[in-house]
C-alpha cells in the first residue's frame, strides 16, 4: 500500500461531467457532487489523505489532507485519474459521469435556425470499467449504481464487468434519495451477493456506511495477503 505522509489515500470521482456541444452550450446531468463529497469528509475524518476528482459542483470542502482536482468533461475525469488510481488504496466512483458526448464539438456558438437540428453523439470512456481491468488485488474499488428498473440485477451487472469490490445501489423509486437531496438509501452489495440494506439517512451518514465497508474490504484484503 502506497501512502504519502504515512497516510493511506483514497481517490473519488464526484459531481456530474459536462459534455461540451459549442463554447456556451453542453450537455450533463442533475448530480449535485453532495454524495462523493460527504464521501471524501468521511474519509478525512478517518485519516486518510484524499485526491477528490470533482465535476463542476457547487460545494466546497477544505482540509489540509484533501486535493480537489476540478474537471469538467469524462475525458478529463478520466486522465486526472490515471495519474492517481495506482497509488490509491480505495478508490470511490461516485461521479454521475455522462455515457455519451457530442461527436462533433463546434468552435464557435451554434445560431438557431428554422431548420430541426440532431446531435450525433459517441460513447464516452467508462471510467470504472477501464480501472477495473489494471485493478491489483491491494486496491479496493467501490461503484455506484442509480437504477430506475431491475435495479438488484443492473448492479450486480455493474459490480462483475467493473471489477468492483462494492456498489452502492440506490433507485430513483426511493423519495428524497436521489440526485441533489440532503439524504439517500442505499443498498450495498459485495461480491459474495451480500446485501446491506440501509434505511433513508442524511448523505453524511450514508457515506460514514460506506467508509465502513470500503475499510472493512481493505482490511480483510490485508489480512488474506498476511495468511
Amino acid at each position: 500500500m502506497k501512502t504519502t505522509n504515512n497516510k493511506p489515500i483514497v481517490l473519488i470521482t464526484a459531481g456530474p461531467t459536462r459534455e461540451a456541444i459549442d463554447p456556451v452550450r453542453f450537455i450533463s446531468n442533475h448530480s449535485s457532487g453532495k454524495m462523493g463529497y460527504a464521501i471524501a469528509g468521511a474519509f478525512l475524518d478517518k485519516g486518510f489523505e484524499v485526491i477528490l476528482v470533482s465535476g463542476p459542483v457547487n460545494i466546497s470542502l477544505s482540509h489540509t489532507s484533501l486535493r480537489v482536482i476540478p474537471v469538467n468533461s469524462a475525458d478529463e475525469m478520466y486522465t486526472a485519474c490515471q495519474k492517481y488510481f495506482p497509488v490509491a488504496q480505495i478508490t470511490i466512483f461516485a461521479a454521475a459521469v455522462a455515457d455519451y458526448k457530442p461527436a462533433q464539438v463546434y468552435t464557435q456558438k451554434m445560431k438557431k435556425s428554422a431548420h430541426e437540428f440532431s446531435l450525433q453523439m459517441v460513447k464516452n470512456v467508462d471510467i470504472a470499467f477501464e480501472f477495473g481491468k489494471i485493478k491489483r488485488n491491494d486496491q479496493v474499488s467501490v461503484g455506484f449504481a442509480l437504477e430506475t428498473n431491475d435495479e438488484e440485477q443492473n448492479a450486480l451487472k455493474k459490480l462483475y464487468s467493473k471489477n468492483l469490490d462494492l456498489i452502492v445501489l440506490n433507485s430513483v423509486k426511493d423519495e428524497a434519495a436521489t440526485f441533489g437531496y440532503d439524504t439517500n438509501k442505499i443498498t450495498i452489495i459485495n461480491r459474495d451477493f451480500q446485501f446491506q440494506a440501509f434505511p433513508l439517512k442524511s448523505k453524511a451518514e450514508v457515506a460514514v456506511d460506506i467508509v465502513t465497508a470500503a475499510i472493512k474490504v481493505g482490511q480483510k484484503q490485508e489480512q488474506a495477503v498476511q495468511a
